[in-house]
C-alpha cells in the first residue's frame, strides 16, 4: 500500500511530537499530559473541551475512563467500526468494560511505542488501518479515538482522509485530562458525527432513515434513554400532531439525517453541549428537561408546544391525556423515606424529580456532569423543593452528603454504595438499578416505587449483619486474629516518605527530558 508522504512530512514550524516519557508517561498526571498535548499542537481541541465541559471549582470527578462513553456509542451503531489508539492497558480495560456491558462488535487497536510516536509512524499505522477497514459493503463509518498518550503526543487524526471508498472517517481525541466524564465523551462523538452529517445534508440529498420519513414533524430526543421511553414520548406528542424522532446518539449513520431534520430537539440529558451546537447551527430549537413525573411532564409539553407553534387547545389535549394517568401511577406506589442520590450518567436530576413526586424526601443530588442551560429548569425545581444540588460533584461530596443527611436509602456510584452499606444504610447502584429503567411519562411514574421501598425495607437486615460481624474489625484489622494486629503506622510513614522522594526524582528527570526536547 502506498502512503502519501506529504501527509506526514514535518517542517521546523510543525509542533514537535511528544513521547510518553516527555508527557510523564500514562500516569504522569493531567497537568503534564495537557502541557505536552498543547506543545504538540492540540491546544484548539483542549480549549474547546474546556469550554464545552467546564471542570468547576474542584478537581474533576472520579469516574471510569471517559473514552468508554464514546467507544460505547460507536459499538452500538450498525455498520460502524471502532478503532482505539492508546496504551495497551487502557485499551484492554476499555474493551473489557465494553463487552461486559454487552458490546457484540470487535474493537480495533493500533499499538505504538516511543519510536513510532516520535517519527510519525504511528499516524501512518492508523492511516493504514482505516484504509484496510474502509469497506463500503461493511461500514458506513470508521471511528478512530486517540486516548491519553497519543493525544498528548499530538497524533493528528484531523489529517486522516474524511472519506475512503465512500466510508466516512471520524477522528476524535478523548483524553482523560480533557474530557471529564464518560457521559461527556458520548457528546464528543455524537457532536462529531452530527457535524459530519450536517455538512453532507447541506451539500445535497442524503439517505433516508431505515424506517422511512415520518409524516409528522418530529422531536429529536437527545440522550441515551430506556428503549420504552421514546415510545411513551411519542404517545404524549401525538395529540399535538408531533412524533418522536431519532434518539441521539443514534444506532445507525442514516438516523443522523433524520435527527437533524426535526421540528425541535428535546435535550433529555442536558450535557450534550457539542451536539446542541450542531443542532443550533442547523437552526433547531432545543428544549431542556424531560417529561418525568406530573410537574415535569406538564412543563415539558408546554415548552414543546410553545417552541413548535402548536395550538393551545392541542397542548391542553395532550396534557389532559397524559397527566391523570401519571398522577394515578405516582399514587399507586408512594415512596416513604429520606434519600440521597448521586451518579455520573447525567439523568440524576430527572430521577430526583421523579422520586420527590413519588413522595420521597430527597435531600441531596450530586451529578458528575456540569451545569448547562438545559439543566436549569430541573435544578430550579429541585432547589425549590429543598434539595441540595451539586454539579461536578466529587466522591468526597457525595460521601459527605450521606454522612450529613443519614438517609434511609443512598443511591449512588459503587464507592458511595459501599460506604453506605458499611454504615448499615441500604444503598442502590445508580447506573444498573436506577438509570436502566423507563423514566418518562406514565411508564416511569410507577417504576421506582417497588424497588425503592423494597431497598429501604432492608434496613433491619443490615443491622443484623452489622451486629453479627461487629467484632471482626475493619481495614488492617479485618478478619479473625489470634493476637491483636500490630499498628503499622510507622511502616506506612516510612514507605510514604520513600515514595514521595521517588516521585520527586522522577519528576526532575521528566523535566530534564522535556528541556532536552525543547532544545
Amino acid at each position: 500500500m502506498t502512503i502519501d508522504q506529504t501527509a506526514t512530512a514535518r517542517t521546523t514550524a510543525d509542533p514537535e511530537p511528544q513521547t510518553p516519557e516527555s508527557a510523564g508517561g500514562c500516569h504522569g498526571g493531567a497537568e503534564k499530559m495537557r502541557a505536552a498535548a498543547e506543545k504538540a499542537g492540540k491546544s484548539a481541541v483542549l480549549d474547546q473541551y474546556a469550554k464545552d465541559y467546564p471542570q468547576g471549582p474542584h478537581d474533576k470527578p472520579q469516574s471510569m475512563c471517559p473514552a468508554f462513553g464514546s467507544l460505547r456509542v460507536g459499538l452500538r451503531m450498525r455498520r460502524t467500526a471502532s478503532v482505539l489508539c492508546g496504551s495497551a492497558c487502557c485499551v484492554y480495560g476499555l474493551t473489557f468494560t465494553s463487552h461486559f456491558y454487552g458490546a457484540r462488535r470487535s474493537v480495533g487497536y493500533v499499538p505504538f511505542n516511543s519510536e513510532t510516536l516520535v517519527t510519525g509512524k504511528l499516524y501512518e499505522d492508523i492511516r493504514d488501518a482505516v484504509h484496510k477497514l474502509a469497506d463500503p459493503d461493511l461500514y458506513d463509518a470508521v471511528v478512530v479515538t486517540n486516548l491519553c498518550v497519543p493525544t498528548a503526543s499530538g497524533i493528528p487524526l484531523q489529517m486522516l482522509p474524511k472519506e475512503i471508498n465512500g466510508v466516512r472517517i471520524i477522528g476524535i481525541d478523548v483524553p482523560g485530562f480533557g474530557v471529564p466524564t464518560h457521559a461527556e465523551a458520548k457528546d464528543v462523538l455524537a457532536g462529531a458525527m452530527l457535524k459530519y452529517a450536517r455538512t453532507e445534508a447541506e451539500q445535497g440529498p442524503v439517505q433516508a432513515p431505515r424506517g422511512g420519513i415520518r409524516d409528522k414533524p418530529t422531536i429529536t430526543l437527545l440522550g441515551e434513554v430506556f428503549p420504552a421511553d421514546p415510545v411513551t414520548i411519542g404517545q404524549m406528542l401525538a395529540p399535538m400532531g408531533l412524533a418522536a424522532g431519532p434518539v441521539v446518539p443514534t444506532r445507525e449513520w442514516r438516523e443522523l439525517y433524520g435527527a437533524l431534520d426535526c421540528a425541535a430537539v428535546a435535550a433529555l440529558h442536558p450535557f450534550y453541549t457539542s451536539a446542541c451546537r450542531e443542532f443550533t447551527a442547523a437552526g433547531r430549537a432545543i428544549i431542556g428537561s424531560a417529561p418525568v413525573g406530573y410537574d415535569g411532564t406538564a412543563a415539558w409539553l408546554d415548552a414543546i408546544g410553545e417552541r413548535c407553534g402548536i395550538a393551545r387547545t392541542k397542548v391542553e389535549a395532550a396534557k389532559n391525556e397524559a397527566l391523570p394517568a401519571i398522577a394515578a401511577a405516582l399514587a399507586t406506589t408512594p415512596i416513604k423515606g429520606r434519600i440521597t442520590l448521586s451518579g455520573y450518567e447525567g439523568s440524576e436530576l430527572l430521577v430526583a424529580r421523579l422520586l420527590i413526586e413519588s413522595g420521597a424526601e430527597v435531600r441531596y443530588v450530586g451529578t458528575a456532569c456540569p451545569s448547562t442551560p438545559w439543566s436549569a429548569s430541573d435544578r430550579d425545581w429541585l432547589q425549590a423543593h429543598g434539595v441540595q444540588v451539586n454539579f461536578r460533584a466529587s466522591l468526597e461530596q457525595d460521601l459527605a452528603a450521606v454522612a450529613e443527611f443519614r438517609p434511609d436509602l443512598a443511591i449512588g456510584t459503587t464507592p458511595v454504595v459501599q460506604k453506605a452499606k458499611e454504615e448499615t444504610i441500604p444503598a442502590l447502584y445508580f447506573t444498573n438499578l436506577i438509570s436502566a429503567r423507563p423514566l418518562m411519562g406514565v411508564a416511569g411514574a410507577g417504576v421506582l416505587g417497588q424497588l425503592i421501598n423494597g431497598a429501604i425495607a432492608n434496613k433491619p437486615r443490615f443491622d443484623r449483619m452489622k451486629a453479627f460481624f461487629e467484632d471482626v474489625g475493619e481495614g488492617d484489622n479485618a478478619g479473625i486474629w489470634e493476637d491483636v494486629p500490630p499498628d503499622q503506622q510507622a511502616f506506612r510513614k516510612k514507605n510514604s516518605a520513600r515514595r514521595i522522594k521517588a516521585d520527586a526524582q522522577k519528576s526532575a528527570k521528566t523535566d530534564k527530558v522535556e528541556g532536552a526536547i525543547g532544545c
